[in-house]
């Protein structure tokens, strides 16, 4: 929508309602499960986990998703949208198998965090939030990841990879198709953690995979 101003254009768009949605058995009992820790008055709390399950159950969150959510939560579906369009971590489109979510504020973006990007999508010949042909990889810009003193970081999924090179891109692809999250650096915080507690001892390969920055 244009404001008239010119440069005050708002870019939120209504998602498509796309197929008909409601959640498997399964899911719904584990919704329930989740929902019965807060009391009645507030089982709205469950609406993040609720989309979650969501978006586990078809890839990403509808416009039909997000009326079922809001109907068995006990909200609206505007509240729900609201929630949807300020996290990340949920898409309103089709995304790749693989999600690759690259970290762009402050410090990553002075560590390469944008040559990084445009390596990626160069390698997968795609544009940020595009899915590649093969439907393994979507590649997005984040905010902070919270890992600043190992930048850039790169979300994998759920796994985690640190001090990420543009020029490594290709190899970083591949190791993913090849090995999945083994491929990725992980935390070093975490690795630390359970090397200290006496974990495989094999973390200590992976312990600073990442640090060839």
């Amino acid at each position: 929508m244009d404001y008239g101003a010119g440069h005050h254009k708002s870019e939120r768009a209504v998602p498509e309602d796309g197929p008909a949605f409601a959640f498997t058995p399964e899911r719904r009992a584990r919704l329930e499960q989740i929902a019965a820790q807060y009391p009645p008055e507030y089982r709205r709390s469950a609406m993040l986990a609720a989309l979650y399950l969501a978006q586990e159950q078809q890839g990403w969150i509808t416009g039909n998703a997000m009326a079922h959510v809001a109907e068995v939560i006990g909200c609206s579906r505007a509240e729900v949208e609201e929630n949807v369009a300020f996290y990340t971590m949920f898409y309103t489109r089709p995304v790749g198998r693989n999600v690759l979510q690259v970290c762009r504020t402050l410090s990553c973006a002075l560590n390469g965090a944008g040559r990084l990007t445009a390596a990626l999508c160069e390698k997968l010949n795609v544009k940020p939030g595009e899915v590649d042909a093969t439907g393994d990889f979507t590649v997005i810009e984040v905010e902070c990841l919270g890992a600043c003193d190992r930048a850039p970081v790169v979300m994998v999924n759920d796994d985690w990879h640190e001090r990420a090179r543009p020029e490594d891109a290709g190899e970083l692809i591949e190791g993913i198709r090849a090995r999945g999250g083994a491929a990725l650096s992980g935390c070093y915080l975490d690795i630390e953690k359970k090397l200290t507690a006496g974990a495989d001892p094999e973390l200590h390969a992976r312990s600073g995979a990442g640090g060839k920055g």
